[in-house]
């Protein structure tokens, strides 16, 4: 139904099914998951954010925040992020870097492009949980975003 408003608090963008299914999890635990969008590619992602291809026609609010994986399929996480910081629309939605790479390029990268946070992703079950929970209660409860 292309009238009605989509809500949508948290677009994972992820390619890993089992890091994505980690997050969704650690979310749902914390019930901050409910209001979710798990897209797999940057292509997709930025098809998600600007409504078109897959997503056109389909009106939706805002994420309040971007779970952004780096190496991605198709288009990689810092051209969406270079994309969104672009784009009038979609320059203030928090950006959280959430990645398995911890190499500096990619960290000064992503902050020179506008991410608002950078992760690298634990590689043990338990504190991959605890990070992900603690950022969403951070970005979905505590933060303050501007009003679109």
């Amino acid at each position: 139904m292309p009238d009605e408003i989509a809500v949508v608090e948290v677009l994972l963008v992820e390619d890993n099914p089992n890091d994505a299914e980690l997050c969704i999890r650690a979310l749902k635990k914390n019930n901050l998951g409910n209001k979710l969008l798990w897209v797999k590619d940057g292509e997709e992602a930025l098809e998600a954010l600007f409504h078109t291809g897959r997503y056109a026609g389909q009106a939706s609010d805002k994420p309040k925040v971007v779970l952004l994986d780096l190496r991605l399929p198709k288009i990689d996480g810092l051209e969406v992020l270079q994309k969104m910081r672009a784009d009038e629309r979609t320059r203030t939605i928090p950006v959280v870097v959430l990645t398995s790479s911890k190499e500096d390029r990619d960290i000064v990268e992503a902050y020179r492009l506008g991410a608002n946070s950078y992760i690298a992703k634990p590689v043990e079950f338990d504190p991959f949980m605890e990070t992900v929970a603690k950022l969403g209660l951070y970005w979905l409860v505590v933060n303050k975003p501007p009003v679109h």
